[in-house]
């Protein structure tokens, strides 16, 4: 197998929740020698200075300083949640069997997690001698299954995927005698009293290559995982660049972004205010001079419902990088960053593809137009395409994600220069 594709399925396996997604990428980071910063203290930043920071245990930013006066910033956005079930407080359902009360993260299909070996993995807030910590934990083991009901129970059962969340979603941890033991299980993996916890499911199955030519590939959380690690590896591998690369890897995507590490807080914003104060640089004139690519996965035409898409936008497995349009702005990609972006993409010899939504369907919206009440620089989204989006484990291509990986590299190298209706890209 490549062994970029493997760097990446390692990265799918380990990152079983939000919080073990960060830490896999903080520690990229650190082996490639970024010095990590603190919100809460004041900044020294060196030409040349590698650095990054983390909000909430779930969202990562990094950047670097260029050797020269910066022109503007390149920046990505991508977001490392994925729609799950959260595990709810007193979550023990006693009876004949010893469930979990869950609460659904996310718009999912819920059918998709039935009769499948789950675990539970997230962080634990522990009791020290000088107050709390905040640890990670991961069961790893087959845990938990959530049983479908029997056909001849349910004879409607094959007209349709719906679940009732609050009846048929719970997982089974084991019979009458399982209650009140996974405190004592998570207690022991976190080692110590537990005193607050943000826990979630996960499915079992690790990342998988397959197809008659390996083309596929799939797993839990491409959406938007996948993203968040193709920007990543563009980011540490690109050359040297005259603007400032940013990466941003928020929280909370599938619920709004509206937490104080999603997209619409003011993280980015102060993120590249306080870079300018530590160098020296008008923000104004840096912002004029600068790009986001909003990095989300897109709807790939279904092999067996080619009617669900846009004929003429209806991206392919393995086409190129996606970039994504809508008319009422739910992406933000207008003529003019479709161009710059297209123009990167033809540096790194990877190919372009488009999607829209068919008009009488109508689709989600993703971090671009979020990162822009706060930061209004030009916009493109884009994606790689994918099936079965917002399963538990979802399909996309091996090429894509290579293609990925490449077109950051060549967008992270660059210089953007703005001037009047002139996009230089050096």
């Amino acid at each position: 197998m490549e062994k970029r594709i493997t760097a990446l399925t390692d990265f799918l396996d380990a990152s079983v929740s939000v919080y073990h997604a960060a830490a896999y990428l903080e520690k990229t980071l650190r082996e490639a020698g970024y010095t990590q910063l603190s919100e809460g203290e004041p900044w020294t930043l060196n030409p040349g200075g590698k650095y990054y920071l983390t909000r909430g245990g779930t969202a990562v930013l990094a950047f670097r300083i260029p050797m020269e006066a910066p022109r503007g910033f390149l920046i990505s956005a991508s977001h490392s949640d994925r729609p799950t079930f959260k595990i709810k407080e007193n979550g023990e359902l006693t009876g004949a069997y010893t469930r979990l009360a869950t609460e659904g993260y996310g718009g999912m299909l819920m059918a998709a997690w039935l009769d499948r070996p789950l675990s539970i993995a997230g962080r634990v807030l522990v009791e020290t001698d000088t107050g709390v910590e905040s640890r990670l934990v991961n069961l790893d083991r087959d845990l938990l299954r959530i049983p479908n009901v029997a056909i001849h129970m349910d004879r409607q059962a094959k007209e349709g995927n719906h679940r009732h969340p609050a009846v048929e979603t719970q997982p089974q941890l084991g019979g009458k005698d399982a209650a009140g033991k996974l405190e004592a299980l998570l207690c022991e993996e976190a080692g110590g009293k537990i005193l607050g916890h943000d826990l979630y499911l996960y499915i079992r199955q690790k990342a998988s290559v397959w197809g008659v030519e390996q083309e596929y590939l799939s797993s839990a959380a491409l959406d938007d995982l996948e993203c968040v690690w193709g920007c990543t590896q563009g980011f540490l591998n690109a050359g040297q660049s005259g603007s400032i690369p940013v990466l941003c890897v928020f929280d909370s995507e599938e619920v709004g972004s509206s937490s104080v590490q999603g997209a619409a807080s003011r993280l980015l914003e102060m993120t590249l205010r306080r870079i300018c104060t530590a160098i020296g640089a008008e923000e104004d004139i840096l912002l004029s001079h600068s790009f986001l690519v909003s990095a989300d996965n897109a709807h790939a035409v279904h092999p067996n419902h080619p009617e669900y898409a846009d004929s003429s936008n209806a991206p392919v497995v393995n086409g190129g990088v996606v970039l994504k349009f809508n008319a009422r702005l739910r992406y933000s990609t207008d003529g003019v960053s479709a161009a710059v972006f297209r123009k990167i993409c033809q540096k790194a010899g990877v190919p372009v593809q488009t999607y829209c939504n068919r008009a009488d369907i109508p689709g989600g919206s993703t971090l671009g137009n979020i990162s822009l009440s706060h930061v209004s620089v030009p916009t493109a989204d884009i994606g790689l395409a994918q099936l079965a989006m917002h399963s538990c484990y979802e399909t996309a291509g091996v090429k894509d994600a290579l293609s990925l990986e490449d077109a950051m590299a060549a967008y992270y190298g660059s210089t953007l220069t703005v001037s009047g209706g002139q996009y230089v890209i050096a």
